[in-house]
């Protein structure tokens, strides 16, 4: 095979997504509904700003609230959005 064909060795198809994407498609969604789940701020309030935001060095990070535990985009926010305290 020559470095200008683009043949491919064997025909995979086309991707579609599997009957566990689809289940967690549903379940993602409903948890984004019930933790009225944004992926934009609201106001000053962000995810990488949360307390729950565990790497506020990423760009995306694991959230640890006991209601959400997803990984999140930090100017995302959610319902359960609580200041970083103060020391």
């Amino acid at each position: 095979m020559s470095e200008t064909d683009t043949t491919p060795v064997y025909d995979v198809g086309a991707p579609e997504p599997k009957p566990i994407d689809e289940e967690l498609s549903v379940k993602l969604g409903h948890l984004a509904e019930d933790a009225i789940l944004r992926g934009k701020p609201n106001g000053d309030e962000r995810c990488d700003n949360c307390l729950y935001y565990l790497d506020t060095d990423k760009d995306i990070a694991y959230c640890w609230h006991p209601k959400l535990r997803v990984l999140v985009g930090g100017d995302w926010w959610c319902q359960w959005w609580e200041e970083i305290p103060q020391d």
